[in-house]
């Protein structure tokens, strides 16, 4: 193979941000380094792309090997390039994120390299500019969300309203008038209301409902109407 004269080799990297649900809380999956510089401490799930791989086989291939986890969809983030991100060599990351129901996971996880789910509000330092990323992959969630049912990624098939506003709330950092909520979303006729409820919380319990995909697509500005700050949110990150 040719390659181009008088040209500096660098090291490319992917490091895949997953995000995950409980029912209670917003989670991001994080592991324990196994190599110097900063082994033994928190990081995303990252490693170098092979000459023979692109890089969305890399980061499928990466989560794969430190977590356990497959079938996970993974969306191109961003491509980070500080000269000095990496300490130890000049490194190259792009970044990939994922929304997640942590329940439908649970037996895949591995634990050979300490993969651990810690509540977003409470993560601990990560390594390089990984924070940096998580940040942008937030802020690109609260876009993205505004729009599409992106955060149904993170429930289970049904669930009930108080789950879907602490879901939101996670997301956006913020708190919703529990009743407004429950108003403005029921409105929008994207709910479909099942006869089951969930009673572990409480006797009287709550009705689950699922997500009217067809009313969806056709009404989806609907979601709007609850979103904190639509308007900067659509000017966000693009």
């Amino acid at each position: 193979m040719q390659k181009y004269s008088k040209q500096t080799r660098l090291l490319l990297a992917v490091d895949c941000i997953i995000f995950g649900f409980d029912g209670d809380t917003l989670k991001i999956l994080l592991i324990k380094r196994g190599f110097q510089p900063e082994k033994g401490n928190w990081s995303l799930m990252g490693g170098f792309v092979q000459v023979d791989e692109s890089l969305d086989q890399a980061s499928n291939r990466i989560l794969k090997q430190l977590t356990g986890l497959e079938g996970v969809y993974l969306e191109q983030l961003y491509t980070f390039g500080d000269v000095n991100r990496d300490p130890k060599e000049r490194t190259v990351s792009t970044a990939y994120f994922a929304l997640i129901d942590i329940h439908k996971y649970e037996t895949q996880l591995s634990n050979d390299y300490h993969a651990e789910w810690f509540p977003l509000k409470r993560t601990p330092k990560l390594i390089f500019d990984q924070q940096e990323m998580v940040e942008t992959a937030k802020k690109r969630i609260r876009y993205k969300a505004a729009l599409h049912p992106i955060l149904f990624e993170l429930l289970p098939g049904k669930f009930t309203l108080p789950q879907l506003q602490m879901l939101y709330e996670s997301v956006y950092n913020t708190t919703i008038d529990k009743r407004n909520f429950s108003k403005r979303i029921l409105a929008t006729g994207l709910m479909i209301k099942l006869t089951e409820k969930d009673k572990t919380s409480s006797r009287r319990g709550a009705f689950y409902y699922q997500l009217n995909m067809k009313n969806y697509y056709a009404k989806f500005q609907s979601f709007l109407n609850f979103i904190p700050n639509p308007d900067s949110l659509l000017q966000a990150i693009y």
